[in-house]
């Protein structure tokens, strides 16, 4: 055997995406403590699957240097009050709490959530009672996220006591909900006393996805059944889970259909670590509403946390037949799972339209995936390619050294030299 077919493509799978998701809740930076999972086993030909990443959070614009004449004084910073409406294009507010998020030069961060009248109200930077989405937790921690569009996408918690006029060049805010498009307000340009009602954001249903965030099952529970609900919905982001479950058993009893109720009940059980409670309350969603997006995902995150690839594989494939657009990660994991049960096709396919649909570059290590992919296919230009995509991206990574060991014995291959014997 040569060393070529035992290259490994370094990367841990780690707690991948264990704590993602939810219109109003998920478990990571910033909320509970996602569950840690086992780096799954390599594949019999010896490679190692990657994960995807995101863009490092980037910083304050800096400090001014003292040697700086023409910047000695810097910008006042101030607080940033904004305030506004998200609506439906079809008329009315959604029927579910919507994620309000700013987004500079590409990166997104959740700043607040809608009211049940589809308003909202906050302080700029003072997100601290938001619940951030594991799809931004960093990629070397081995916890990368699931989902872009329509998801908490988000850059971790707030702590600015205030932003100058310069922090918010290039920023925008937008609503964020699966199987809907946003309308885009700018902040470049915004002064102190400039009025802070942004005035009505409109979101504009998606024509090509069937699945839902907004549970049609859901809104026919009856009262008891929905103030148990929110009751248990406000503890759970709280952190206060064991009080949450009480009282979301409590809707579900009431109200057996209520999607929601189920999905946030599996919430709070695979926070205390009882994966098989949660994966029944996820199937209850399902049930309840075959269209519920977001049960599908926590599915699939489950399944990968078990190494379970065939069910990865069938719930990701789901997914993306729901909603082919808001959720490149999907395609991401529909890849890794198809890529260790040797279908190579579907998994290069996958793979190829996670990279079109991430237009932020958060999966970072996703050339590193297809590379693995490729060179299965012998295709060794083709891989290589890959593999020199991903060190210009993660040039510095932790395992940059090793794939750069990689690429040159894939180039030799490539080259038409044959490959050193395995020692």
């Amino acid at each position: 055997m040569t060393r070529l077919t035992r290259l490994r493509v370094t990367l841990s799978l780690a707690t991948a995406i264990a704590g993602s998701f939810h219109p109003a809740f998920s478990l990571q930076e910033g909320g509970a403590a996602a569950p840690s999972a086992p780096a799954p086993s390599a594949p019999s030909t010896g490679t190692t699957l990657p994960s995807p990443g995101r863009t490092t959070t980037p910083g304050r614009t800096p400090i001014p240097s003292p040697n700086d004449n023409t910047n000695r004084f810097p910008e006042m910073q101030r607080p940033v009050f904004l305030s506004g409406r998200v609506m439906l294009d079809s008329g009315g507010a959604p029927p579910d709490q919507v994620v309000i998020e700013r987004v500079c030069n590409g990166n997104p961060r959740a700043e607040a959530y809608t009211d049940s009248k589809g308003r909202f109200s906050f302080q700029l930077g003072q997100n601290n009672g938001m619940m951030q989405d594991a799809s931004m937790s960093s990629a070397d921690s081995g916890a990368p996220g699931f989902g872009t569009g329509g998801s908490r996408n988000s850059m971790g918690i707030g702590s600015n006591a205030g932003f100058s006029e310069r922090d918010l060049m290039g920023c925008d805010i937008r609503a964020s909900l699966a199987g809907f498009r946003s309308d885009v307000i700018s902040l470049s340009g915004r002064r102190m006393f400039d009025n802070p009602d942004l005035g009505t954001i409109i979101l504009h249903r998606l024509g090509n996805v069937e699945g839902v965030t907004i549970s049609a099952s859901s809104l026919g529970a009856p009262k008891d059944a929905k103030k148990a609900f929110d009751k248990g919905h406000d503890l759970l982001k709280k952190k206060k889970v064991p009080e949450a479950q009480k009282e979301l058993e409590k809707a579900v009893e009431l109200y057996p259909q209520f999607a929601t109720a189920w999905f946030d009940l599996g919430l709070a059980r695979e926070i205390q670590k009882d994966g098989e409670g949660a994966r029944k309350a996820y199937e209850q969603a399902i049930a309840s509403d075959s269209k519920y997006l977001y049960a599908y995902r926590q599915m699939v995150g489950l399944y990968v946390k078990e190494q379970k690839w065939a069910e990865v594989a069938e719930i990701s494939g789901k997914l993306v037949k729901l909603d082919p657009v808001d959720f490149p990660d999907a395609h991401y994991y529909n890849s890794v799972a198809n890529y260790y049960l040797k279908n190579y096709d579907v998994a290069e396919k996958s793979i190829r339209e996670a990279q079109k649909l991430d237009t932020r570059n958060r999966l970072q290590k996703s050339s590193q995936l297809l590379g693995a992919i490729l060179i299965e296919k012998q295709d060794y230009v083709g891989a290589a390619e890959q593999i020199r995509k991903y060190l210009s991206v993660l040039p510095a990574g932790a395992d940059a050294e090793n794939v750069k060991k990689q690429l040159a014995e894939l180039e030799r291959v490539a080259g038409g030299t044959k490959p050193e014997p395995e020692q």
